[in-house]
């Protein structure tokens, strides 16, 4: 006999007769913890709500049959991937097919045999752990892979940030700040990973910006200011079309980053929403880490000046959503300035 504390698997049953439930649960309630739903809307309630590790299923239900039951259960993300087993009397290849086509993944049919209902569901649930391992294998090594991505681009963001500021934590801050704001502007958590993996790349191109003008001590003059701005073109270069959208991505705030919201931005001077989101983000962050690092020609600003500075610069350098979501995020930008503050390094 089989104890309490050996049931590892939880099956739900699915039939609207009470005596095949019994049945049913008779056969398999000494291997396994039994969950009952005599309708299909209550299954779906129970597998969305409580852990369940396989589905025996009847087709001829009142209010919905088996097949739509299934169909809803693999539409689910919650749901999807549980394995569900078809019983029922209705034993043509047609009424196989269908089972088979909305998600099912074994069909047996009524009267039952109890051995090889077991037999089946042992099976099923043993493909079930299996699927589930190497799910968790693939997000572990999709994580490690996601790190070690991570990890090179700020590198090569460092590079850049270097050759005018020794500490290189600018595009540590920087990236943080993009995922807080990302946030808090209502984008998802796959696109504000996003940003914050590509943003470490948006002054790549400062490689390519002569050391007379990057290091200059005092105020640029025309000409300077042209070349400086010509580093997000070439930034642009640097990272170069591909399908991949994260270069994608990296190479689009690359080149504009330092667009304005009034227009007087470049290289191209966009305007409002012609900006990508990811470049108006990136911008405010950008300014809030410049501000308050100290830099060979200026002092630190304060959190609060620097925070007064870009709500006024709202509807001119930049966009006033971005500067509301940013509003909300003060207390978590000051964390995240002392965390990685360059004198710690």
């Amino acid at each position: 006999m089989i104890t309490e504390n050996q049931k590892q698997y939880t099956i739900l049953l699915v039939d609207d007769t009470s005596e095949n439930i019994a049945l049913l649960n008779a056969a398999l309630r000494d291997e396994y913890h039994i969950k009952v739903a005599t309708r299909g809307r209550k299954a779906i309630e129970i597998a969305r709500t409580m852990p369940v590790d396989l589905i025996l299923l009847d087709v001829m239900m009142p209010e919905m049959d088996g097949f739509e039951t299934c169909r809803r259960l693999k539409e689910d993300p919650m749901t999807r991937r549980i394995p569900v087993i078809f019983v029922t009397a209705r034993g043509d290849v047609d009424d196989e097919s269908i089972g088979f086509a909305c998600g099912g993944v074994d069909y047996i049919t009524k009267p039952v045999r109890y051995p090889v209902v077991r037999s089946r569901i042992k099976t099923h649930l043993a493909l079930y752990d299996q699927e589930r391992r190497l799910q968790q294998l693939v997000r572990e090594r999709t994580a490690e892979l996601a790190e070690t991505r991570m990890e090179i681009l700020q590198r090569l963001g460092r590079a850049a940030e270097y050759r005018d500021n020794e500490t290189g934590r600018h595009v540590i801050r920087i990236s943080h700040y993009c995922h807080l704001l990302a946030i808090a502007c209502g984008l998802p958590e796959e696109e504000a990973e996003l940003l914050r993996t590509v943003s470490p790349m948006h002054d790549i191109g400062k490689i390519g910006t002569p050391d007379h003008v990057l290091l200059k001590q005092g105020r640029l003059d025309d000409e300077e200011r042209r070349i400086i701005q010509q580093h997000c073109v070439i930034g642009h270069e640097i990272i170069g079309n591909h399908h991949s959208q994260l270069l994608r991505s990296a190479a689009l705030v690359a080149l504009t980053h330092h667009e304005r919201w009034d227009g007087n931005g470049y290289p191209k001077g966009l305007k409002g929403a012609e900006i990508p989101l990811f470049s108006r983000i990136l911008a405010l962050a950008d300014v809030f880490d410049a501000l308050t690092s100290k830099r060979p020609y200026k002092e630190p600003w304060t959190e609060e000046e620097a925070i007064a500075e870009i709500e006024a610069c709202s509807g001119a350098h930049f966009d006033p959503a971005v500067v509301r979501a940013f509003s909300n995020c003060h207390a978590a930008f000051s964390e995240i300035l002392k965390r990685y503050a360059d004198q710690n390094v």
